[in-house]
């Protein structure tokens, strides 16, 4: 059933995301991770910040799994639990590239052993809830007929509770809808000032300029991750969109992705073109921003020049 099969994503995805924790944040553990750097490092430290929240509404909506409205729901379900998988997969695959790589390796240690076979353990699950939900999809063109959306049903829920039901309304479900591009910006934006000024208190972060580069990179991270799985899954239906606007946003999720990109492997590209890793925060900056904004800029001149093609 596609209920045993989102229940079995959920628990590999809270099985992973206790192994990074532990490889992330205790400093012995992390101190022989193979995984412990960029460009590896850079996927791990994405999925700690994705996880959760993809975890939770997806584990928000089973109570819901037969009420009107039930076919929708559970292919959609279904498609946020391949999403959660993805992502998950991606990050084993990552940290088995470090493996692979040896890197590390004059450090590692049984500590090391015990986070190799556990990333096999990891592997070895994730394939199989892959491969169950590979299985159930539902047939290709479903998504053309959903008449349900999970704001629907965050509406449905806090109807329930006395205090929620005043601000989850129909009426500002149909806000939502009309302004999800802005909710999704400003829900990143927040999880990103929240992720980096953690990061910065613990770790004393002093520099205006730093701290403001790495917000921005977990913000367009999660803003360009919120679009690509709301496509997927259907958290929000947007209404019709202008041209613009549909060209505007693919530029920025251009950008968003080849800032992510730039940063996991900016040691990499600066030493091959100065022969040494970057040295100064904003070296930094102007080589990952830099290619975000070349990115966007890239991507809005291609389809506004296929749209005046299709026009001319």
């Amino acid at each position: 059933m596609k209920f045993t099969a989102v229940l079995a994503a959920l628990a590999t995805a809270v099985a992973f995301e206790a192994q990074a924790v532990l490889a992330t944040q205790d400093k012995t553990v992390r101190a022989v991770s193979p995984w412990q750097d960029d460009p590896y490092d850079a996927f791990v430290s994405f999925a700690l910040v994705a996880v959760p929240p993809l975890v939770v509404v997806i584990a928000g909506r089973l109570p819901l799994w037969r009420a009107p409205g039930g076919p929708d729901r559970q292919q959609q379900t279904a498609r946020a639990a391949g999403a959660l998988t993805g992502l998950v997969g991606l990050t084993l695959a990552a940290e088995w590239a470090a493996v692979g790589a040896c890197a590390h390796s004059a450090v590692w240690s049984g500590r090391t052993t015990a986070l190799i076979a556990g990333l096999a353990g990891q592997t070895i699950l994730t394939a199989a809830v892959a491969g169950t939900l590979w299985l159930r999809r539902a047939p290709r063109g479903t998504a053309r007929g959903w008449r349900h959306d999970w704001l629907g049903d965050v509406v449905l829920l806090a109807g329930r509770v006395p205090l929620a039901r005043r601000w989850a309304t129909p009426h500002v479900a149909v806000w939502v809808r009309g302004h999800t591009t802005g909710v999704f910006a400003a829900a990143s934006l927040l999880a990103g000032i929240g992720v980096i000024g953690a990061q910065a208190l613990g770790e004393g972060w002093t520099d205006p300029l730093l701290i403001g580069w790495a917000v921005t990179v977990v913000a367009t991270s999660m803003f360009a991750f919120s679009v690509a799985t709301n496509a997927v899954a259907g958290f929000i239906t947007r209404p019709a969109r202008t041209r613009t606007a549909r060209t505007a946003e693919a530029a920025v999720l251009a950008g968003s992705v080849a800032l992510s990109l730039m940063t996991a492997i900016r040691d990499s590209v600066w030493t091959a073109v100065t022969g040494r890793p970057v040295g100064s925060v904003l070296g930094l900056v102007c080589l990952t921003v830099g290619a975000g904004l070349a990115a966007s800029a890239l991507t809005a001149a291609v389809l506004v020049a296929r749209s005046n093609g299709d026009t001319g």
